[in-house]
């Protein structure tokens, strides 16, 4: 018979991979969340629109989504049926997620903490992050980098219309923790 283990709180850094200057969130998560639920807790913090696939990677082997045809061709299991703590259980322990399979964002997701649970702590909550998330469907880290290149200088050809792509400016430093936590709050 297997060991319950207790409720605890993670500590999560999640950095997105390949960013310079990094683009990250720490988050806290109940440690028995499903990987589906933090699928959606790392769309909200990281700035993610949610309209592509994913997948968790850990010790050799991929959680996603069980779509019967998709999954099977790809050894992909269900991520309902896993939760964090199955994956990460020691400080330091890590794990990938990856974002849209054409651009491939790859997360490191990284057990900074283990702390007490505590039933009064509001959880999922981001406590810090740096750096906008990139626009989607830019291409990946080169494209945003490119992107990135072509923004600062007005002079590019490509400045406008990359302007006009993106609906605007954009401040690749901005990040707002109040946001993120009113979208989160309507998760619990």
């Amino acid at each position: 018979m297997a060991t319950r283990r207790p409720r605890q709180t993670y500590q999560l850094k999640i950095t997105l991979k390949g960013s310079k200057p990094p683009i990250w969130r720490r988050i806290l998560v109940p440690s028995d969340i499903r990987l589906d639920r933090l699928h959606l807790v790392i769309q909200i913090a990281m700035g993610w629109f949610n309209c592509h696939l994913h997948q968790f990677s850990a010790f050799g082997r991929s959680y996603g989504v069980a779509y019967d045809d998709f999954a099977a061709d790809l050894d992909i299991e269900d991520e309902t049926k896993v939760k964090l703590r199955d994956l990460l259980q020691m400080e330091k322990d890590a794990m990938t997620y990856e974002y849209d399979f054409g651009d491939s964002w790859e997360h490191k997701i990284t057990l900074e903490k283990v702390l007490p649970y505590d039933k009064a702590q509001a959880l999922p909550v981001c406590i810090r992050g740096k750096r906008a998330c990139p626009p989607e469907d830019c291409g990946g880290v080169w494209g945003y980098a490119e992107l990135l290149k072509v923004l600062a200088d007005p002079a590019d050809p490509e400045h406008d219309a990359m302007l006009e792509w993106l609906g605007g400016p954009f401040d690749a430093e901005a990040f707002d923790m109040a946001a993120v936590n009113g979208v989160l709050s309507e998760l619990r």
